[in-house]
């Protein structure tokens, strides 16, 4: 994906996920039930998620 195909929007939705406490979480310890939970639901439940892999181009749960 290129740069000048993220939005502001998506922009301010993977802000969200940067400040999300789970998500943070199981970015920081890389095993556990925030690890698990954000690997499992990043996918096609949360948007902040899919809005952080659309700007970062890595998983909410990669460190």
């Amino acid at each position: 994906m290129t740069i000048s195909s993220i939005s502001e929007r998506d922009k301010k939705m993977a802000q969200r996920c940067v400040e999300c406490p789970v998500c943070t979480q199981a970015r920081k310890q890389q095993k556990g039930f925030a690890f698990w939970f954000v690997k499992n639901v990043e996918n096609g439940i949360c948007p902040y998620c899919a809005a952080y892999e659309r700007v970062y181009e890595k998983k909410a749960h990669e460190a």
